[in-house]
């Protein structure tokens, strides 16, 4: 159950909104709610433990990222993600991360950069439980704090969506539990941290070509997009 409405209301709290879609939203990607499954409201509202209105409000969130289809006759839906809208959440993702990573760099917040590296750290734990859930949210919280970090509104408002989708590929086929998976994100740190613009674009490049690449080689042969 999410907390009461006045506690998420108050106190600098998430709204009950957010809260409600991001208990929807972890369902989805854990796969207890699996694609073109139909999302009902009262049930919803009942498993939660709250009144429709926040339910579906968080459902209106979750169709801007990209989560739920709610254009059809059946009424909200967990969209489907296949190889196709794989490829242009990738081509989305060359063109923000870099641009993202750059203007990182143009900035001077020691804060961001250190969470970043703790977050780099707790990711590469061998000794730490390696939960794919757990790691998946690390690696969005990564990519999440490079945009927070340009200070750019417009940027961080298309890009978040865009990662937390990105986090559905993520935890279905990315080896995130080898923390050698997470090597190039010191690079990209790096060139951050030494405030280098056209090193940070570059890095964050690599990064995304690469990670486009794994995941294409983890894709069922079948359903793997052409390129």
């Amino acid at each position: 159950m999410v907390p009461p409405p006045a506690a998420a209301a108050v106190g600098g709290l998430p709204r009950l909104r957010e809260v409600v879609a991001s208990q929807l939203r972890r369902m989805i990607l854990e796969g207890r709610l699996a694609p073109g499954d139909r999302i009902v409201e009262d049930r919803l509202a009942e498993l939660l433990g709250v009144s429709r209105n926040p339910v579906r409000e968080a459902i209106r969130v979750l169709e801007t990222e990209g989560f739920v289809d709610a254009t059809g006759r059946r009424g909200a839906v967990v969209a489907t993600l296949d190889e196709d809208q794989a490829d242009e959440i990738f081509e989305v993702r060359l063109a923000l991360e870099p641009l993202g990573a750059r203007l990182a760099a143009q900035r001077d917040r020691p804060v961001l950069v250190a969470r970043m590296r703790d977050v780099l750290a707790e990711a590469q734990d061998r000794s730490a439980d390696r939960d794919l859930d757990h790691l998946a949210d690390l690696h969005s919280e990564l990519h999440s704090l490079v945009f927070e970090m340009t200070e750019n509104a417009y940027l961080i408002a298309i890009a978040i969506p865009m990662v937390k989708r990105g986090q559905w590929m993520l935890r279905q086929r990315s080896p995130l539990r080898d923390p050698r998976a997470w090597a190039q994100h010191h690079d990209l740190i790096a060139a951050i941290e030494a405030g280098d613009a056209e090193l940070a674009d570059a890095e964050a490049r690599r990064h995304v070509l690469t990670m486009r690449h794994e995941l294409r080689l983890a894709a069922p042969p079948q359903g793997r997009a052409a390129g």
